[in-house]
């Protein structure tokens, strides 16, 4: 069963909004990497990658690498959605010894 489209939209709007609140908040960071690719990474975590959020060390699940380190609030702001993360993890970005460093 495919992800109606409204819903894809909502889900990479939150993946937005989050990615820039994050670098905002720290005042140091560029979102606009994150934002543009918020869609295909909510697509790619709703449809196609095989995970689980409860067993993040499942030796069967599917890697998502990511190499632009000015994207990684985007991907802290996916993970948060799937559970991985929580807000306050997202609200301490770029600081140190948190667990959202940035790159």
């Amino acid at each position: 069963m495919r992800i109606d489209e409204a819903i894809l939209r909502k889900g990479a709007d939150n993946i937005r909004w989050l990615s820039a609140a994050m670098p905002q908040k720290a005042n140091s960071g560029h979102p606009g990497g994150s934002m543009g690719g918020a869609d295909f990474t909510h697509l790619l975590y709703s449809e196609y990658l095989v995970y689980d959020p409860d067993d993040p060390h499942w030796r069967e699940r599917d890697r998502f690498f990511l190499d632009p380190g000015h994207m990684s609030a985007m991907l802290y702001a996916t993970l948060a959605l799937t559970g991985r993360y929580t807000i306050d993890d997202l609200a301490a970005f770029r600081q140190w010894g948190s667990h959202t460093p940035g790159h």
